[in-house]
């Protein structure tokens, strides 16, 4: 009896020891593989940043230049919300519950944006004194309702285009798909066999919606119109096709590289090829986050993403305004940005984002720090 006792306590600690190796070597396996996605994040965070500064230092006005990186900017917003429809998908499905998933949401978004917001509105008060104006751009831009107060009395009034943060328009557009996730998971659960038919739904209203609003709505209102969120599904629905089918895009990686790239290409190449880009641009982004090499941890030393994302606005725009470009110029310009962007966007991952979030964040596990 002692002996059989003995041995059933030694299996059980064999058995827990088994289970900590293999949540570890999970851990560590899900970490590697969803590096070279936060690796892509910041890519994506960078070609936005490379065309503001083009755009709002006027550094190459309706030239070439400006209209190939307008192509570039799109396609990294495009890259960014494919990548949140997978990764917010997977959260809502690892998530004990409605509160625990928006709790997770609210941690990642809100603190940053909120201190983003704020400067600025603090410093036009002490401008302007305007406390009317200021008031109406805090509690339009609180709720993401960036459109209705874009601009703050005494900042760019001078500059090209006049508003604070330019970049944040997209927020409330993954703000209204956070919210739709837990209703899109409801229905998409019960399809059962038949999932994949009510994210090709999405997808294809995503499309008719993006492509048929500016042909109904004339002038630059469709072209705002048809890139919110109905015209944006396609690419969120990309991104939970890709979560449904993880496993196997890690196995064939090589395979998705090469369609999603020849896919891709021809989106831009032939006419109504923006029909297949979400599909396409899904394809290519799983292919180089899963191809084998090294992991390319970009957020070791912190997650700054989407720092870089919501900072390198109003930075750019403070230079333009204080003449920099013009007096370092072009290459001086750009250098003296990238290092106030990634300089405060590391402050603002320190200080504001890495203390919101919950231990077991994977922002913090793949850090070098925890």
């Amino acid at each position: 009896m002692t002996q059989c006792g003995k041995e059933s306590k030694g299996s059980r600690d064999a058995k827990r020891s088994l289970r900590l190796f293999e949540q570890c070597f999970s851990r560590v396996r899900m970490s590697q593989s969803a590096n070279r996605f936060d690796l892509l994040r910041l890519v994506f965070a960078s070609g936005v940043f490379v065309y503001h500064a083009i755009v709002l230092a006027s550094l190459d006005v309706g030239g070439v230049w400006e209209a190939r990186l307008a192509v570039l900017a799109e396609t990294c917003i495009q890259g960014f919300f494919i990548v949140s429809g997978a990764l917010v998908y997977g959260s809502w499905e690892r998530s004990k519950g409605l509160a625990d998933y928006a709790g997770k949401r609210v941690r990642r978004l809100y603190p940053a944006y909120l201190v983003i917001i704020l400067v600025p509105a603090i410093i036009s008060f002490f401008l302007s004194f305007d406390i009317g104006a200021v008031g109406r751009y805090l509690a339009a831009n609180a709720v993401f309702l960036n459109f209705l107060e874009p601009n703050l009395p005494g900042l760019f009034v001078e500059n090209r285009f006049t508003e604070v943060n330019g970049a944040l328009w997209t927020l409330k557009i993954e703000v209204l798909f956070y919210m739709s996730v837990p209703i899109l998971a409801f229905f998409l659960t019960r399809m059962k066999q038949l999932w994949w038919v009510g994210l090709a739904v999405l997808y294809l209203g995503g499309v008719v919606w993006a492509l048929s609003v500016p042909q109904l709505v004339e002038g630059f209102l469709g072209e705002r119109i048809a890139r919110q969120l109905p015209g944006q599904m396609a690419y969120f629905a990309s991104g939970m096709m890709l979560w449904r089918v993880w496993d196997w895009a890690k196995t064939q990686s090589g395979l998705f590289l090469l369609i999603g790239g020849l896919v891709t290409l021809i989106s831009f190449l032939i006419p109504f090829g923006e029909v297949f880009r979400a599909a396409g641009l899904a394809a290519l982004i799983v292919g180089m986050a899963f191809i084998p090499g090294p992991a390319l941890n970009a957020a070791r030393w912190g997650d700054v993403s989407y720092g870089v994302y919501i900072v390198h606005f109003p930075i750019l725009q403070t230079m333009v305004a204080f003449g920099l470009f013009t007096q370092l110029g072009t290459l001086g310009g750009f250098a003296a940005a990238t290092v106030l962007v990634f300089g405060l966007s590391y402050g603002l991952w320190w200080l504001i984002e890495k203390p919101a979030l919950r231990p077991d964040s994977h922002y913090r596990q793949v850090s070098k720090t925890e």
